[in-house]
């Protein structure tokens, strides 16, 4: 039955659905689990289609080097410089490409923070509120990790599954950085290892599509289960043009939505959208109308701005005599810099972890003019990491629209001296434990898969577009559920706390559907 589902692509089945959910990826895609079993009718639309499992899935040089899954269009910057943006369309979003990393924000991630260019705000509710649906969300894509190891974390209860743990070459790592006076820490990870889990534990996970289907993407762990359920149907290759309201501008009243070159209009009683902060922020300025002329929701003036992206690089370190035979190496991570800075800069540095082994197909892509045998020699000995840093929000990084409609983004980074600091005394840790190379690299405005803040959540209408719930402030039945909602962008992956924000919104929307359910029930009474 799921085969004949994932082959057809069909318009909407009805006019008028409960709910329609825009976008199935970690925010889309766990909404529409959350809401599978609670008797509404559920309508998810996405641009992109299901990601074929195939011999390709595997293959470095048509991943990296042949760009096989690319499919976002590109995007323009400031001067009318077209570039290709880290986004993915398909069912799963950007988690078909992922590393699994599925970590939560500390505690002090939502309150105020003090940083060398400004200040990181607080987000209107706490990290407590949060809690039991990061428990949730860590069931739902089965995280594996050890709540022991990393001081950071504010949490008491096991993960659901025991940490994936070190291959030899990074469990020597572990020990060298542990004598070195540091704290790594395993990383917590959303793979299928439980007995008789389909993960094999390759080298072709993160940056990869998962060929066995072993990931913790939101495709497998929350859109074929809604599927199945019976209660949620799914519209691939369908691009939802806008989002419609009725005359008085303050309800939604569902989307149009063009469908393999028809477009047709579909009624909902709710609207969610999640398309990712960019897409998610295009979508409401192409729904403008009389009442919304600047944008739907945008009577503050701040959709599209306030967009952050993590300052990131990659460093590799080198080790000429030690080959790194590691396969699945992204298992490790420290957070020794993220509440505090050094002497020379007192203010929080970021976060570091490891990625995906490198090949040298991943690298011949960026860098053609070097010999793959010269590559192939430095990535098998080579570990490899990303760090970040926290991106401030300020409201002149936004997202518009050009006079043709196309996305255009306009983004100087900030607390770019936290993360030069950050870079130079990760490289003296590595050097110290036994690396004598280590090159990084920082990336540019088309890394953007840590994309957030563009459709902010806050207590006042005026400097906000959601309020603490992701509702919009200015329509009573539209709610946002990517990281598009975030206030702030702390430094660690936002994926697991995309999916716990949607499952307290889906009990949100489910709580007032029950309400507004009884409320015609009872007046029906009356009536009669």
């Amino acid at each position: 039955m799921f085969e004949k589902t994932r082959m057809d692509s069909h318009p909407p089945c009805k006019s008028n659905y409960d709910v329609i959910v825009v976008g199935s990826g970690m925010g889309g895609g766990t909404m529409a689990y959350a809401l599978k079993d609670s008797g509404l009718d559920v309508l998810l639309i996405e641009r992109g289609d299901f990601l074929p499992q195939e011999r390709q899935n595997w293959d470095p040089r048509a991943v990296f080097e042949k760009d096989r899954y690319k499919n976002a269009e590109k995007w323009v910057d400031t001067e009318g410089r077209e570039f290709a943006p880290g986004t993915y369309y398909y069912v799963g979003g950007n988690t078909k490409f992922y590393g699994g990393s599925l970590v939560r924000f500390r505690r002090e991630d939502f309150k105020s923070s003090r940083h060398h260019d400004g200040e990181s705000p607080a987000w209107p509710f706490s990290y407590d509120d949060l809690e039991p649906y990061y428990a949730r969300a860590e069931q739902v894509y089965k995280v594996h990790g050890d709540h022991t190891d990393d001081p950071t974390l504010p949490r008491d209860q096991p993960f659901p599954y025991p940490p994936v743990g070190h291959e030899p070459a990074i469990q020597q790592v572990a020990d060298d950085m542990r004598k070195a006076g540091f704290t790594p820490s395993n990383l917590p990870l959303g793979v299928d290892l439980r007995q008789g889990g389909s993960c094999i534990r390759c080298k072709t996970c993160d940056g990869f599509p998962c060929r066995t289907l072993a990931k913790s993407d939101a495709d497998v762990c929350c859109v074929r289960p809604a599927l199945d359920s019976g209660n949620v149907e799914i519209v691939t290759n369908g691009y939802v043009e806008k989002v419609l309201t009725d005359d008085s501008g303050r309800r939604a009243s569902g989307v149009e939505v063009t469908h393999r070159g028809v477009t047709s209009t579909v009624r909902a009683d709710t609207v969610v959208i999640s398309c990712g902060a960019v897409n998610s922020a295009a979508l409401l300025l192409r729904s403008a109308t009389s009442v919304h002329p600047d944008g739907l929701a945008n009577s503050s003036g701040m959709v599209g701005r306030n967009y952050m992206v993590h300052m990131n690089s990659i460093m590799v370190a080198i080790d000429p005599l030690k080959k790194n035979k590691s396969e699945f190496q992204k298992t490790l991570y420290f957070n020794d810099f993220y509440l505090r800075g050094t002497d020379d800069h007192p203010y929080p540095l970021g976060h570091v972890q490891l990625i995906g082994k490198l090949q040298a197909e991943m690298i011949k892509g960026q860098r053609p003019h070097i010999p793959k045998w010269a590559l192939s020699l430095a990535t098998n000995r080579s570990t490899d990491w990303w760090l970040f840093t926290e991106d401030l929000p300020n409201p002149e990084n936004r997202v518009t629209l050009t006079p043709g409609g196309r996305i255009q983004i306009a983004w100087k980074p900030n607390n770019v001296r936290a993360h030069e600091v950050l870079v130079r005394e990760t490289r003296k840790m590595l050097r110290k434990i036994g690396f004598p190379v280590v090159i990084s690299e920082g990336t540019g405005i088309e890394v953007n898969s840590h994309q957030a803040g563009t459709v902010r959540l806050g207590t006042d209408p005026a400097t906000s577009v959601l309020d603490p719930s992701c509702q919009a402030h200015d329509v009573d039945n539209l709610y946002v559920v990517d990281s598009s909602f975030f206030p702030s962008l702390p430094v660690m992956n936002p994926a697991l706390s995309i999916a716990a924000n949607a499952l307290r919104v889906a009990d949100s929307i489910i709580a007032r559907s029950g309400d507004s359910t009884a409320g015609a029930s009872h007046g029906s009474s009356i009536s009669a």
